[in-house]
């Protein structure tokens, strides 16, 4: 990672509309988009456990956040990929499990190893035993960045509401691995 980023506790809500900012131009969001995500990520927060970082430069600009929580068997996410792990026997991931809800890197900071900081230090000190998250179901760098911190597949071409590609359930034992 370069050494002008910073890696630290996030306060979301005050940072919501910059956070949405580096997630818009990561995942290509559209102003209506961005206004959804916003009332998602504020109900989020207010959920027991949730925890966020930051990826801050020098002048305190937000170039990357991640945040999530305890998986909760009643939140929409895990009603809606629950049937997919069922089938495949795996519904157990859903106890016991530190979600990933949201990780973005600026296109301008990825491949600085940020998202693999932020991943790591949002996981470190949760009392869950296992993370999980969902990701577009294509090979991609988030792909490799997650199996290279011990995700697996647990289920794949996962369709949720309003979202037109399909998606991947990944999960990992914690704590993650670092690179030695």
């Amino acid at each position: 990672m370069t050494d002008d980023v910073v890696i630290g506790p996030l306060d979301l809500a005050a940072r919501v509309d910059e956070a949405l900012d580096v997630q818009a131009h990561a995942f290509g969001l559209s102003d209506d988009e961005v206004a959804v995500r916003r009332q998602i990520v504020l109900r989020h927060l207010t959920y027991p456990g949730a925890r966020s970082f930051g990826a801050t430069t020098p002048d305190d600009r937000l170039v990357g956040f991640v945040y999530g929580m305890p998986n909760d068997r009643r939140h929409w996410w895990s009603t809606v990929v629950e049937p997919y792990l069922r089938g495949r026997q795996l519904d157990h991931w859903l106890d016991g499990s530190f979600v990933i809800t949201e990780l973005h890197v600026h296109p301008g900071h990825q491949n600085r190893g940020i998202g693999r900081s932020l991943i790591t230090t949002i996981t470190d000190g949760v009392a869950e035993p296992r993370s999980i998250l969902s990701t577009i179901d294509v090979e991609s760098p988030a792909r490799g960045l997650y199996r290279s911190l011990g995700y697996t597949d647990l289920a794949r071409r996962v369709l949720f509401p309003s979202a037109a590609k399909p998606y991947a359930v990944m999960g990992a034992p914690l704590p993650l691995p670092r690179r030695v």
